[in-house]
């Protein structure tokens, strides 16, 4: 076995220089021999640091460690995919370790196009770095050396920046400033980021740059650090059942974030089982790059096996099973339903039975089986008559629900003509049937209805029947014959006939033999004619079980004659006083028909005397008249002018008609005026009179509520002047008839209600009035009256109350009870009011209270006087 060692090539510029990077045995190969028992697997005992390809290749897959190492054995096994047989044997990988490094050139020697030479300076080429990812080695880890050829006669400073040295993410990549290494920190993931790109500084003591800045580029290296990931978990796809070998299904994928560039996300797929394996364990194949799943077995029946489960396995490593990684999903294939399955009646022949003259019946229930999938168009039944019913008085719609078909009446059948039915339906779906399939005996099928007799109605026949005949037929008049007929002939009933409607009650009908004939004149111009036609309704009942009976309509067109008077139109006139320019156009109105009608005459009946000395008529036209006064002034009023009008009939009518005329004052325009118009509307003189005095009465109620009201209020103003609206306590209610309260009141002291000691020798006054409280009159001098010789005394403290309180100015003019409590001697309130506040001790007179008027004769009665 031979093993070689092969070193990163990291740049040459004044003179070519190779450098051995890392310690890393790439590739060595051994052969092996083929002894033709099958494909032989080759696998490294160390699978987590080698590899071995197919082809003997071996590679190793992350960087070594050199520590305490200065070679690496490994063991390759070798293993016979059919007989399981191993061999194994020995590879030994010589580790060196020399970290390369970086010149930085100065100077270049350029041949110019004269011959001489002239030495240029030049940027830094640095072919990438290659850092694997995930490394599991001691960090911080040496990438390479940089260093500038002019630090042989000075100190320089070296630095790098860009993301991963002094950005985000920072601290990934760092440099030794003095000696220039370059070493990585911790472990990369190329599947977060995939290469970073820097730039190396040299600069000196001072800071000055001393080299131009190169670009490094560090690439990492992809590991199979990631598993194939199924873009669902869950994949459902469809196939027609009957599908041939080589029809497409569906498609799964997968992803892998590790490189797509390189094995170790070069996925491949395959099927790792089927359920259920019928008819064939290899019902389905898939693509092994595309994902896409075929068929490659025939034999699909949705009615035997209506979905299949596939797990399918998807590897990286281009689907090595000892290197790669895998991962699996479920797929399930569900077989569709095609129409592979003709319905088939379940019996060959089905029996029914319906009455005759019935509608919208169900016959019978057609049932069909069909194997294809329920509530879809290839299991759906359409029902087809092929034979037995030329006339399509039967229908065949579906149930949806049970597929059944529903043999429908759509059309009267009558047991007269046909006593039975023997129908042939066929039974197809709604799609038509798959390629190749056609349909059986079984989809035909015979149906027998029998037809049941019923009691049927008798029948008119024609219905309605018409006859013309004049109006104006007596009673007793035959006019015609209207039977009907009883379709149940195979029946032995009789019919018997009666009248059901007849407005105006003008026929009757034998009920025996049908003949119609008049009780009443017949009459054109009656309301119930309706354009000359009278309809009256029969009928005609059998005598069955039950019994049945119809109805008939008689339809007859009255001809008209001439047999109404014509009369004038309208009633009704309004003319003026003065007839010029007024004049009446009139006209007839005739309930016959022309030529029964107009035109008409008319003229003036002869009496009485003055209607031809006052009106004129003027003929206009076969229609019309014209009313005119012949006199020049007529009082106003209503007139009756009687016109005789004559129609044109073969033997003309004649009547005379009157013509209400109201003439009324007419204004310049030739219109009634309005109290003309409303004695025309019927009030009269003496409605208008009442209506005027109640109006009138209305007034003087008005007025006299009016002067009521304000007499009131000087009357209340009056009050005012007397009373403070203060002091006024008319309007309220007081009660002063609880004489004793609860137990403090049963022993009550009644010298509490006698006057103090002493009084003082005058009245001292403790109110002055307002000036609007002064009265109309002046004032008088009232006299003092006695004090009581007992004071002691209760009614003795009262009067001498009643004596303070009249010489008080401000008091009232009407008795008022007034209600004091002594609340003892030695009290500093004085006073409790005005008992006590006349400036005069003296009595006063109050004879002047007989003048003040019917108000103050109570308190004239009372105070007046004596002092008795």
């Amino acid at each position: 076995m031979n093993n070689s060692n092969q070193s990163w090539l990291l740049g040459v510029f004044r003179h070519l220089t190779l450098y051995t990077y890392t310690s890393t045995a790439h590739s060595t190969s051994q052969s092996f021999v083929d002894c033709g028992r099958g494909k032989v697997w080759f696998q490294a005992g160390d699978a987590s640091d080698f590899r071995v390809s197919e082809d003997g290749m071996v590679y190793a897959l992350r960087r070594l460690s050199l520590v305490g190492k200065g070679n690496a054995v490994e063991v390759v096994y070798a293993r016979d995919l059919q007989s399981k047989q191993v061999w194994k044997t020995r590879v030994d990988a010589t580790l060196t370790q020399q970290v390369p490094e970086i010149l930085f050139p100065w100077r270049s020697v350029v041949v110019r196009g004269d011959g001489t030479l002239r030495r240029v300076k030049r940027d830094w080429v640095i072919p990438p770095i290659n850092v694997p990812e995930n490394s599991r080695g001691q960090f911080p880890e040496e990438l390479v050396r940089i260093r500038s050829d002019r630090d042989k006669n000075r100190m320089l400073r070296y630095s790098v920046t860009g993301p991963g040295a002094d950005q985000p993410p920072t601290g990934i990549f760092i440099i030794n400033p003095i000696s220039g290494q370059l070493s990585v920190t911790k472990p990369l993931d190329r599947e977060h980021i995939s290469n970073f790109h820097l730039r190396a500084h040299a600069v000196d003591l001072n800071g000055n740059q001393v080299e131009n800045p190169i670009d490094i580029v560090i690439n990492v290296i992809d590991q199979n650090d990631n598993r194939p990931e199924f873009t669902h978990t869950v994949f459902n796809g469809s196939v027609p059942e009957g599908s041939k070998p080589g029809s497409f299904v569906m498609t799964v994928t997968a992803v892998d974030k590790d490189d797509p560039k390189t094995a170790n996300g070069m996925l491949r797929y395959k099927i790792a089982s089927q359920n259920p394996q019928s008819p064939s364990s290899n019902m389905f194949t898939i693509n092994n790059k595309t994902g896409d799943i075929i068929t490659v077995a025939a034999g699909l029946d949705r009615e035997k096996v209506t979905q299949y489960t596939l797990i399918i396995m998807a590897t990286d490593m281009e689907g090595n099973p000892t290197y790669g990684l895998s991962n699996t999903a479920t797929t399930v294939i569900r077989v569709t339903d095609v129409n592979d399955n003709p319905p088939e009646f379940t019996t060959d022949t089905f029996f029914g039975e319906v009455h005759e003259n019935r509608v919208n019946v169900i016959v019978a229930n057609l049932t069909v089986t069909d194997k294809d999938q329920p509530h879809t168009s290839a299991w759906s039944a359409v029902y087809r008559i092929i034979a037995g019913d030329p006339t399509g008085r039967f229908s065949i719609p579906m149930d949806p629900t049970t597929n059944e078909g529903l043999l429908t009446v759509v059309k009267p059948v009558d047991f007269e003509l046909s006593r039975s039915f023997m129908l042939t339906v066929e039974a197809e779906n709604e799609v038509p049937l798959a390629r190749g399939i056609h349909l059986p005996r079984q989809s035909t099928a015979t149906v027998s209805v029998r037809i049941l007799d019923i009691n049927e109605s008798p029948e008119f026949s024609p219905n309605p029947k018409s006859i013309k005949l004049e109006e104006g037929l007596p009673a007793g008049s035959l006019l015609t014959t209207f039977t009907a007929q009883d379709p149940d002939r195979f029946m032995r009933q009789t019919v018997r006939y009666s009248k059901m409607y007849d407005p105006a009650n003008w026929l009757e009908i034998d009920p025996v033999n049908g003949r119609i004939s008049t009780i009443a004149v017949l009459d054109r111009e009656s309301p119930y004619v309706k354009n000359s036609l009278y309809n009256v309704t029969f009928m005609a009942s059998d005598n069955g079980i039950p019994p049945a009976s119809g109805t008939g309509t008689l339809q007859m067109y009255l001809l008209d004659i001439n047999d109404n008077a014509p009369h004038v139109f309208p009633p009704e006139v309004e003319m003026c006083e003065r007839p010029d320019p007024n004049a009446i156009n009139i006209t007839a109105s005739d309930p016959d028909l022309t030529p029964n009608a107009g035109p008409f005459s008319f003229e003036l009946a002869g009496r009485p005397s003055d209607v031809r000395r006052n009106w004129t008529l003027n003929r206009l036209n076969g229609e019309y008249t014209q009313l005119r006064l012949r006199i020049g002034y007529l009082a106003s009023g209503n007139y009756e002018v009687p016109i005789m009008i004559t129609d044109s009939g073969n033997l003309p009518m004649s009547n005379t008609s009157y013509l209400r005329v109201k003439v009324c004052q007419c204004d310049h325009h030739g219109d009634c005026v309005d109290m003309e118009r409303i004695i025309a509307a019927g009030l009269g003189t003496g409605a208008i009179i009442a209506i005027l005095i109640c109006i009138i009465i209305l007034l003087v109620l008005v007025l006299l509520f009016v002067m009521w009201m304000k007499r009131r209020d000087k009357e209340r103003q009056a009050k005012q002047l007397l009373i403070d609206p203060e002091d006024d306590v008319r309007d309220n209610i007081l009660k002063y008839d609880e004489e004793g309260g609860g137990e403090e009141d049963q022993d009550y002291d009644l010298s509490q209600l006698q006057q103090p000691d002493a009084l003082e020798p005058e009245c001292v006054k403790v109110g002055i009035r307002r000036l609007d409280e002064r009265p109309l009159h002046h004032e008088h001098q009232y006299p003092l009256r006695s004090a009581a010789p007992h004071p002691g005394d209760i009614g003795d403290f009262i009067h001498e109350g009643l004596k303070a309180a009249d010489n008080d100015p401000t008091a009232p003019p009407y008795d008022s009870l007034l209600v004091f409590d002594y609340e003892g001697s030695g009290s500093t309130a004085g006073s409790l009011s005005s008992l006590y506040s006349s400036s005069s001790c003296g009595d006063q007179d109050y004879d002047y209270l007989g003048d003040w008027g019917p108000r103050f004769r109570k308190l004239a009665d009372l105070y007046g006087g004596s002092d008795d």
